[in-house]
Parts: C-alpha cells; sequence; structure tokens
C-alpha cells in the first residue's frame, strides 16, 4: 500500500483496510489538533486510489470486511467521484460488510439528501463526525468552522440517510472555564441527535498546536483526572439518547468506560464514582492518542 505521511483512522477501524483518498485536512484550522499539520490538503488521483485497492486485493488474500476512507476530510470529495471509488470497492471486495469515513460538519451539509443517499446505496455505511463540544463558545474558541445548529443538522442529515453515525467529543476541551457549559452542553447535542455511537477523548496537546501555546501562556487551562471525571460524570448524568453506544475507552482516557444508552446511565455513573472514590486514573506515561 502506498500512504503518504502519518495515517490517522478511528479506534474501531483498527483492522480495517486504510485507503487514503484524501491527504490530509481540508480545513486544518482547530487549535487542539496537530494531526495533518505536516500535510497539504489534496484529493488522490481517482486512477491512483483504484490501483491502491487492486494492490490491496492482490497482496492479502484474506477476506476484507471493513474498509475506511482517509484522511481528515474524504467525504469533501465530489460525490461522483465517491461513487467510482465505491463502485470499485464493490468490484474488487465483494465480500466487505462495512466503508466507513470521516465527514466534517460542513461536507456532510454540502451534500444534497439525494447525494448522501446514492453514497449509502452504493455502499458507504458509517459517518464518523468530530463534533468535539456541543458549547457554543468552545467551539469558537477552538475554531471548529460549524456552529452547535450546523453540527446537529448534519448529524441528522446523516441518518436521515441511513447511514450509521458515529460523533466524536474531546473531554476538557472548555478547560476550566467552560467545563460545566461543555458537559452539558455536549450531552443535549447528542440528545438531539440521537447518533448511533458517541465517543469521547479525553484532551492532550501536542507542541506546534495553537492550544500549546495557549496553555505555555497560561491563557486555557488543562483539567486534572478528576476535573475530567467530574465533567464526565456531568456529561453522562444529562444524556437521554436511547440506544446510543457510549465509549470513553480511548487510550487518552483517564478511566476507560464503555455501556449503551440509556439502559447503562446508572451503571455507567456508578463507575465512574467508584473510580473517583478510588482514585485510579491511568498515569500520564501510558497516555495516548
Amino acid at each position: 500500500m502506498r500512504y503518504e505521511g502519518t495515517v490517522y483512522r478511528p479506534p474501531s477501524e483498527a483492522g480495517s483496510l486504510i485507503i487514503q483518498l484524501t491527504i490530509g485536512c481540508a480545513r486544518n484550522q482547530c487549535t487542539f489538533c496537530g494531526m495533518y499539520k505536516d500535510k497539504k490538503f489534496r484529493v488522490r488521483n481517482l486512477d491512483e486510489v483504484a490501483e491502491d485497492l487492486y494492490m490491496a486485493r492482490k497482496y492479502d488474500k484474506m477476506p476484507v470486511r471493513r474498509i475506511f476512507l482517509a484522511d481528515g476530510d474524504a467525504l469533501t470529495v465530489k460525490t461522483s467521484d465517491l461513487l467510482f471509488i465505491l463502485d470499485k470497492i464493490n468490484k474488487i471486495f465483494p465480500e466487505c460488510e462495512r466503508v466507513s469515513i470521516y465527514g466534517a460538519p460542513g461536507d456532510i451539509l454540502n451534500k444534497s439528501p439525494e447525494a448522501l443517499k446514492s453514497l449509502k446505496e452504493c455502499g458507504l455505511d458509517m459517518v464518523y463526525m468530530g463534533a468535539e463540544s456541543g458549547d457554543e463558545q468552545v467551539l469558537e474558541d477552538v475554531k471548529k468552522g460549524a456552529a452547535v445548529p450546523e453540527i446537529i443538522a448534519a448529524g441528522l442529515k446523516v441518518r436521515a440517510a441511513g447511514m450509521t453515525l458515529s460523533v466524536t467529543f474531546i473531554s476538557g476541551l472548555g478547560g476550566k472555564a467552560r467545563l460545566k457549559e461543555h458537559a452539558q452542553n455536549s450531552a443535549r447535542m447528542i440528545n438531539a441527535m440521537k447518533p448511533e455511537y458517541v465517543g469521547f477523548l479525553t484532551l492532550m496537546l501536542e507542541p506546534g498546536t495553537q492550544m500549546y501555546a495557549q496553555l505555555e501562556r497560561g491563557e486555557f487551562t488543562l483539567l486534572s483526572p478528576e476535573e475530567v471525571l467530574e465533567e464526565m460524570e456531568l456529561v453522562v448524568s444529562h444524556i437521554d439518547s436511547d440506544g446510543t453506544v457510549f465509549r470513553a475507552n480511548h487510550a487518552s482516557n483517564y478511566v476507560a468506560l464503555r455501556g449503551t444508552f440509556n439502559k447503562d446511565k446508572s451503571l455507567l455513573l456508578s463507575q465512574i464514582k467508584e473510580a473517583g472514590r478510588l482514585g485510579k486514573y491511568r498515569p500520564e506515561s501510558f497516555r495516548g492518542l
């Protein structure tokens, strides 16, 4: 396979065939993110992408059940080009059970309902959308480039097209100043979209990002493990989204949590309280992005 730069994918795509349809992130402005700073965004030549698919088939005779289309803004690709790649996947990997992609809120909103439905019919099964926060002030501060109503509308649009929606949030993104607002408004956003999956990472700042510089200047304060747990308790206690699978067991999280709302809500809250009582947090040296 031919990959350019560091390739990122959702944790749940660990066993998937990763195909770079785009290089980098079309926006690349979020203050907390250092993932694509070494890349200039572009859409790859479709024939090259198709060659990668054929190469993967040639060298891997095992069944390929899942394919993830990278990089950060692959859904920004023209619908006709996405349909071309999906058609290639269907022909080369007829056994494939799921094709997934990152979709920024703006990219989703730029697709018509008919376009999204055509992508679904051609095999695009799942969209990962980074919401990061449900708090308007936090979104503005981190230069997300999308407002709360837009993110909710994008999530609902994915679901209306029949695709599975997985939404990611970041614990601690509001710092100490917006702990309560970030937690409660993120829960409200989840309730409004009722996605099939919700994932929470915990903020880790890399040198070179704008937020890291803010931290060094004293303009932003990271949450302690205890405060992250306090925030998570607020999130969980305010979620009302029956059937949503909840995961906060990423390597960045201080406490691993997993369950399904609303049936596991009490269990999650009890696990949070127990972790806080015992002070059982993942050591900083074991955390990772």
